[in-house]
């Protein structure tokens, strides 16, 4: 009896594992290869490989927060924003063949960050910034400023290419054509 439990629960992650998105990384190659138009892009489902986390001292006299959160953080008072690994978002922008801002949230077209393929990392698209210091990195997000750590760095896009492999193919054969 516990055998056939075993395999009943073996079976059942298996199917768990082969449902999930195999996610594979979003290349400077791939782009190239598939020669995918904005339009193309927008239709594309990409996540971010591991957390990007933003953050910006709160001045008292800004509005509400809408969707990062308020820390204090040595005293001073620090809004957050987190994008989780495996967050999915969408192109909302491209303005260069290599460049595409994707948002990771809903509200605002202007909640986007800026990926790039990056050489060092196999042409991988990875988190831009304005400016990478050891520390960190100087990001536009919502309008405004905000810093990240040197780890966000290494965030790249990921796809689920088995997904976007799948090809529809609409065939008929021609019957000819007499006089």
């Amino acid at each position: 009896m516990k055998t056939i439990q075993f395999f009943f629960i073996l079976a059942f992650v298996g199917t768990l594992f082969n449902c999930s998105p195999r996610l594979s990384p979003f290349t400077e190659d791939l782009q190239a290869e598939n020669s995918w138009s904005e339009r193309e892009l927008s239709k594309i489902q990409f996540y971010v490989s591991r957390d990007i986390v933003l953050y910006r001292d709160f001045k008292s006299g800004e509005s509400k927060i809408e969707d990062g959160k308020v820390k204090i953080v040595n005293g001073r008072k620090v809004e957050e924003v987190i994008i989780s690994k495996g967050t999915p978002g969408v192109m909302v922008l491209n303005p260069k063949s290599d460049r595409i801002a994707v948002s990771f949230e809903g509200g605002s077209d202007d909640k986007f960050l800026m990926f790039g393929p990056n050489p060092k990392f196999d042409g991988k698209y990875v988190l831009l910034a304005k400016e990478w210091k050891k520390k960190g990195g100087t990001i536009t997000y919502d309008g405004r400023q905000y810093f990240t750590d040197s780890s966000s760095a290494y965030s790249a896009l990921m796809i689920d290419l088995k997904k976007l492999r799948k090809t529809k193919v609409n065939s008929r054969v021609a019957k000819g054509r007499k006089l």
